[in-house]
């Protein structure tokens, strides 16, 4: 389990090699979009919860109860990436 959070806007520079420069006109400031995700290894079944606030202890809550609902009466073993 694994939070991304991918920003909106044109604040980073990016490059992409095209045939014809094209510009996005994107929203300013510091608006992200949140990724919370966890992977089955074995399945290969992905679940997310995502937000455009901020990925809280309420954010893995949710995501703690939607791992549980999805496997009801399994034992789960979870591995957190850079977890305080």
């Amino acid at each position: 389990m694994d939070a991304a959070h991918f920003v909106w806007g044109t604040s980073f520079v990016a490059g992409l090699w095209c045939i014809v420069r094209m510009f996005v006109r994107t929203s300013s400031g510091r608006k992200r979009y949140n990724v919370l995700g966890a992977y089955h290894a074995m399945t290969q079944k992905l679940l997310t919860v995502v937000n455009e606030s901020y990925i809280n202890s309420a954010s893995v809550c949710e995501m703690l109860r939607l791992l549980r609902r999805s496997h009801w009466g399994e034992s789960i073993t979870l591995v957190l990436e850079n977890a305080g």
